[in-house]
């Protein structure tokens, strides 16, 4: 840097910060984040070498390369729920398919650790739905002298004769039709 370089804008961080969590509000973020999550210990784990002095722990299993497919496809899946946020529910899914399926494959699901991960990343997926933009409706204009608060309904019905008499809704049933319901067929 020199002297005539152009320092950075003021705010620059804190606007990209407002910016990235709007756009983590309009997708399943956190669901993507945990199904890409739980893809890295199930294809990590049956290639992990464990040195214990001179001896060598090997975490291998017979079905090494179905482990590796399984976490690259939940890797996958957790960054398609990121920029396809159509996809939800097919990916949600399949995480938690691939899940079930990393029990037997690999090493207990990344010793259970990349299971859960994708089981709840799949269920939150599956969970969220996207958010309708906010709608501002115009206040309700009060008449003067009122509040504006909604008024209660009536308790008691006004007779002809000015005297005020409770709902009668004895001899009302379903069968009937006499409480103002309509049968559907």
């Amino acid at each position: 840097m020199s002297a005539e370089t152009p320092a950075a804008e003021s705010g620059t961080f804190p606007r990209r910060r407002l910016q990235f969590r709007a756009w983590r509000g309009t997708r399943p973020f956190w669901a993507g984040l945990y199904v890409l999550l739980s893809g890295l210990p199930i294809m990590y784990f049956p290639y992990f070498h464990l040195q214990l002095g001179h001896l060598t722990l090997a975490m291998a299993t017979t079905a090494g390369a179905g482990s590796l497919i399984i976490g690259v496809l939940l890797v996958v899946l957790g960054i398609s729920l990121w920029y396809q946020k159509h996809v939800r529910t097919f990916a949600g899914v399949a995480a938690i398919l691939l899940a079930l399926v990393s029990l037997p494959v690999s090493n207990f699901g990344g010793f259970i650790a990349g299971f859960l991960l994708a089981l709840v990343g799949g269920a939150m997926a599956i969970a969220w739905s996207p958010g309708g933009t906010p709608q501002q409706e115009p206040p309700a204009a009060a008449a003067p002298g009122e509040g504006g608060a909604p008024q209660a309904a009536p308790l008691f019905e006004k007779a002809p004769d000015g005297v005020s008499e409770p709902y009668d809704l004895s001899g009302t049933s379903p069968g009937n039709e006499a409480n103002g319901r309509h049968s559907a067929g």
